[in-house]
């Protein structure tokens, strides 16, 4: 049970690939959302899997020191994927709008929050934001990871509609996955405490500095 988790993250990325594929050679829109929903299954429990059966610390695998930058990669290769596919396959307007948020915008935050190009809350650099004032950066992160789920949720409807499945069907379907995100924002919601704990060493040295400066 210790490699489901990187089994998991593995078939993502696979799926990602057969996506991205799949939108430069067309292919019906049903496939490219089956293989979406299965890709988002993994991304949903290889986190809880990699928590829950973690590797003794002495057993661990040389290469899960990487684990987290492929878990990052396979997501980004999804969301380019879905995009790619939407904007090739489906809808050039929504897809190029979508493009312009994780091109241009998700970098610019990365940018002013971190002070780098993906960067986290515990390597920041000096003139980041995330020193600065970090309870606005935290909202800010929190505010990204939002509209990137709502841009996920919306390609995923313009697929959805593209395909020549019965009306009711997409129409559960529509409704089934507004549940989902639904439960999503509120999980989202929870993170605060995540994107806290990530960054605890940061707010005990600007709580010290405050104390100094008083």
């Amino acid at each position: 049970m210790r490699y489901l988790a990187d089994i998991l993250t593995s078939t993502r990325f696979i799926l990602s690939i057969i996506l991205l594929v799949l939108a430069f050679v067309g292919s019906p829109a049903e496939n490219a959302f089956i293989i979406f929903l299965a890709a988002e299954f993994t991304d949903t429990f290889d986190g809880t899997c990699a928590r829950k059966w973690p590797f003794p610390k002495n057993k661990t695998p040389k290469y899960r020191k990487y684990a987290a930058q492929f878990d990052m990669v396979s997501d980004v290769l999804l969301a380019a994927a879905q995009v790619l596919f939407l904007t090739l396959q489906v809808n050039l307007v929504a897809g190029i709008a979508i493009i312009v948020y994780y091109v241009i915008i998700c970098p610019a935050i990365e940018l002013v929050v971190y002070g780098k190009f993906l960067g986290h809350p515990d390597n920041c650099t000096p003139n980041s934001l995330t020193k600065k004032n970090f309870p606005l950066a935290k909202k800010i992160v929190l505010a990204r990871r939002y509209l990137y789920t709502i841009c996920l949720g919306i390609a995923n409807a313009f697929i959805l509609f593209a395909t020549n499945w019965p009306d009711p069907v997409k129409y559960g379907l529509f409704v089934f996955g507004c549940s989902i995100f639904v439960f999503v924002w509120f999980f989202l919601r929870q993170r605060r405490k995540n994107i806290s704990r990530d960054a605890v060493d940061i707010e005990k040295a600007l709580s010290n500095k405050a104390k100094k400066n008083s």
